[in-house]
This record gives C-alpha cells, sequence and structure tokens, in this order.
C-alpha cells in the first residue's frame, strides 16, 4: 500500500512542479521522482503479480489528481499518463523477460527501457516539440535516478 501512494505521490509532485516550473525542472524530477516511479513499478509488479491495470490505474489517478489540484497541468497530466502508460508497458516488458534475474538486475534493466520511452514522450507531448536536450537529460537523470532508487528499495528488501 505505501508502494502504492508513495508511487502516486511522486507523479503528482512531477506533474505540479513541471507544470509550475516548465521544462528546466525535468531532469530534477526525471532523477529524483521519476527514476523512483521506474523501481517502484518494479516492486508492485512483484507485488501483484504483473498485473498492469493497477499500475495503469495508478498513473491514471495522479494525472486526475494532478489536474484537480492544478487545472493549469493539463496538458501535463495527458502528457503524463500517456508517457507513464507506455513506458511501464515497456517496463513491464523487459521485466519480465529478466525474470530469472537478480532484482537489481531485471529492475535497472527495465528501468533503462522504460526510461528510454518516457524521455521521448513526456517532452513531445507536454511541450509540443521533440527537445533532444531535454530528452537526453531526462533520459540520463531517471537511470541514474533508478539505480539509485532501486538500491535504495533493494536494501529495504533486504532488511524486510
Amino acid at each position: 500500500m505505501i508502494y502504492s501512494a508513495i508511487f502516486v505521490l511522486s507523479i503528482i509532485l512531477a506533474n505540479l512542479t513541471v507544470a509550475q516550473f516548465g521544462s528546466w525542472i525535468t531532469p530534477i524530477n526525471a532523477i529524483l521522482l521519476i527514476g523512483l516511479d521506474l523501481s517502484l513499478r518494479d516492486k508492485l509488479h512483484d507485488q501483484w503479480n504483473g498485473n498492469p491495470f493497477k499500475i495503469g490505474s495508478l498513473i491514471i489517478v495522479a494525472g486526475v489528481v494532478s489536474f484537480l489540484v492544478n487545472p493549469d497541468t493539463g496538458m501535463i497530466a495527458i502528457a503524463s499518463v500517456m508517457a507513464f502508460c507506455l513506458s511501464m508497458a515497456t517496463d513491464a516488458i523487459v521485466y519480465d523477460r529478466l525474470k530469472n534475474k537478480p532484482w537489481m538486475i531485471k529492475s535497472n534493466g527495465s528501468n533503462i527501457a522504460g526510461a528510454g520511452v518516457d524521455s521521448i514522450v513526456f517532452p513531445t507531448i507536454a511541450f509540443g516539440d521533440l527537445m533532444w536536450q531535454i530528452v537526453i537529460l531526462q533520459f540520463a537523470a531517471k537511470v541514474i535516478g533508478g539505480l539509485v532508487w532501486s538500491k535504495v528499495l533493494n536494501a529495504k528488501k533486504m532488511q524486510a
């Protein structure tokens, strides 16, 4: 339950900060919030036996709540929902293909795939332009953030 709440809250926070500060904040969000969500998706995948409807529901809830809290997030929320759905589907496919590998390899391997999709789709829809500098910065930040957060989540698993 806590992973679900953190997943949704981090998407909402990312959407609200992008609406407030614009595209320059996206690499910061990518390392702090989206890297976290990519790794949490893997934890939720394990908890929910790969059920895509549950994670999809969380993504939609986050987009709707973002819009309700601040209607100025309109296009940001739409871009977020679309990018997260596509990136999380990609992440899930790769994660499942790595099912016999250790969790850190599954998580980070799938995070790279998900980060690639999200880094192209989100800014292109949100800002109406394919901004390669933002795409590259976001991708690098999401991969690094995913690595850091996967280590944190894996350490929590070992302590439990």
